[in-house]
């Protein structure tokens, strides 16, 4: 049975009952309190029991098609080890917690969902809000550089019961097309991407990315410079690239 840890101390707090409330009392899903135990004052998470409670979940929030495949439960372990920050089996799969994640794959093989449901095993103050690329190309249409800004500029969070307002998992990167405002075309995504890449530097804030798109695809939609600052920020975790669409 594989097992992996959340040591407490600093985190106890991270782990407030921020959880439960809301303006319309909605419970929201907390993998630590029911289903992780303590042992030696550290959280201990048996993958089995995880997989079973991100599938459970993903029946709820997907519909009772959802299953964790066979094929993608090392994928899933290792993106469990990286949201609770295990840092021995971080080392063990050469992930570095500092950076985001980069998780990319065939259409339809899972990628959004599985970002959406590993969400609920990071610390509060490092869960993030799902973008997807094709509104944010949209955005800014509508808006021009205010898009940019929103999603490139550092914010304060005012509130611990809310996501981080400053970490963003952009979904399906690759998929927007250039907009333009005024007249004036911007490639959107490749924009932020260079801003959120000077948030990393300097503040430590971590960006995620899902995406269909290659190595090679994504240097020659965003350039080499975007490409060489995403090596920088990211741990690159892959679906096979035979990996079933399972929307069917």
């Amino acid at each position: 049975m594989t097992q992996f840890f959340l040591i407490i101390e600093e985190k106890k707090k991270l782990m407030e009952k921020v959880n439960i409330m809301s303006t319309t009392t909605r419970i929201i899903p907390n993998p630590y309190e029911e289903i992780a135990y303590l042992k030696n004052r550290m959280f201990q998470f048996d993958f089995p029991v995880c997989r079973k409670w991100v599938e459970f979940q993903g029946k709820k929030q997907f519909g009772n098609h959802f299953t964790i495949f066979q094929e993608d439960h090392e994928l899933l372990l290792t993106l469990l080890i990286y949201a609770i920050g295990d840092e021995e089996g971080a080392v063990k799969r050469d992930l570095n917690l500092e950076k985001g994640i980069l998780l990319t794959g065939p259409i339809g093989c899972g990628k959004t969902s599985l970002m959406f449901l590993i969400n609920y095993f990071f610390p509060r103050n490092k869960q993030y809000q799902i973008k997807s690329t094709r509104k944010i190309s949209f955005e800014y249409e509508k808006e021009g550089y205010k898009t940019i800004n929103r999603y490139g500029q550092s914010i304060a969070n005012t509130s611990p019961l809310k996501y981080n307002s400053n970490i963003y998992c952009f979904d399906d990167l690759g998929i927007e097309q250039p907009q333009k405002y005024f007249g004036n075309e911007c490639n959107v995504m490749a924009e932020i991407l260079l801003s959120r890449y000077d948030l990393f530097v300097s503040k430590g804030i971590p960006t995620h990315v899902t995406t269909n798109l290659s190595a090679s695809e994504l240097e020659l939609k965003y350039g080499n410079r975007v490409r060489s600052r995403m090596r920088e920020m990211f741990n690159l975790v892959a679906f096979d690239k035979n990996s079933q669409d399972k929307r069917s």
